[in-house]
């Protein structure tokens, strides 16, 4: 579906305007909405707007790294939406050609972003201070915004596995861990290249010529919100790294208790099975095999010898 509003020289809005009927030149500026387009409605790209092929390209192979591509009267930029979905994080692509005169928003799936600022826009009673470059402002800063709750989500899910108010097995805790750091990493290659985009539009030349300039305030707000966002990610990777540690070490313990269990254990019954060994061979010239009291004495023995092992492990600290 292509959606299609347009401001003329008089500065009045029209909607609802077919792509197909619509002249170009006789609006100030206008913003274009590819919205799950079909192969025909693609075409428009390069036959209507006459967009550069190879951006062409990019929006119609998914998926691209968050990048920007400056071309002779407008820029061509890739970005990322994330959402989440069955409790895994899915990265779509929104695209954008933006100009003096034209804002063009591409996007193979519902975006819920675009849709905000669209209905935001026509809801104005004034569209003075509206343009191209500031609708690309709001549907990025809205972008971003959406990143942080699936990273506050992960924290909350991080402060339960430390925690561990659920009494979860170990082996349990692992996996969800090791989900979480996939997690993770899929954030990082959004939020980073993301981030460098911002750093790129910010720190280009061609901010001076164009109208994000007037804005860099702005913009550079939207790349305070990624430079947070990359650290809180890499700093849930530390955290994830720790748990792992923690977990590991803690099975370690567990692993030496139950060694050092059976090896007393083991120490103890070693003697008591030499005794038992030797009595129950079948020589029969055993002079205390006759012996009146020898099967209580080799009893007692086995006691005796026992519990003086255990105090001697027990004066060794192995039951610390």
């Amino acid at each position: 579906m292509i959606n299609f509003i347009g401001i003329t020289n008089d500065n009045h809005l029209e909607k609802n305007i077919s792509i197909n009927h619509a002249v170009l030149s006789d609006y100030r500026w206008f913003w274009v909405d590819f919205s799950e387009p079909s192969e025909e409605e693609i075409k428009h790209l390069s036959d209507t707007f006459h967009f550069h092929p190879l951006a062409i390209e990019d929006c119609v192979h998914e998926f691209q790294r968050p990048k920007l591509d400056y071309y002779k009267s407008y820029t061509f930029y890739v970005t990322h939406i994330l959402r989440e979905e069955n409790e895994h994080i899915i990265k779509d692509e929104l695209d954008f050609f933006v100009g003096e005169s034209c804002i063009v928003t591409f996007h193979k799936v519902p975006s819920e972003e675009v849709s905000k600022v669209w209905s935001r826009f026509l809801a104005q009673e004034s569209i003075s201070g509206w343009d191209p470059y500031y609708i690309f402002y709001e549907i990025l800063d809205k972008i971003v915004d959406n990143y942080f709750p699936l990273i506050y989500k992960i924290e909350d899910e991080l402060e339960k596995m430390i925690e561990n108010t659920n009494r979860k097995s170990m082996n349990h805790l692992m996996n969800e861990l090791f989900e979480t750091r996939n997690m993770l990493l899929n954030l990082l290659h959004s939020v980073n290249p993301m981030r460098d985009l911002l750093y790129r539009m910010l720190n280009s030349h061609h901010l001076n010529v164009n109208r994000i300039g007037e804005r860099r305030e702005y913009f550079s707000d939207i790349y305070d919100h990624l430079l947070k966002l990359s650290e809180m990610v890499m700093t849930n990777r530390e955290v994830t790294a720790d748990i792992r540690d923690s977990y590991l070490s803690l099975n370690s313990h567990q692993t030496n208790n139950v060694m050092k269990l059976l090896t007393i254990i083991t120490s103890i019954f070693a003697p008591l099975t030499f005794i038992a060994g030797i009595y129950g061979m079948n020589f029969e010239n055993m002079p205390e095999l006759s012996w009146k009291y020898g099967y209580v004495f080799s009893l007692l023995s086995m006691v005796l010898i026992g519990a003086a092992m255990l105090l001697w492990f027990k004066k060794k600290g192995w039951f610390k």
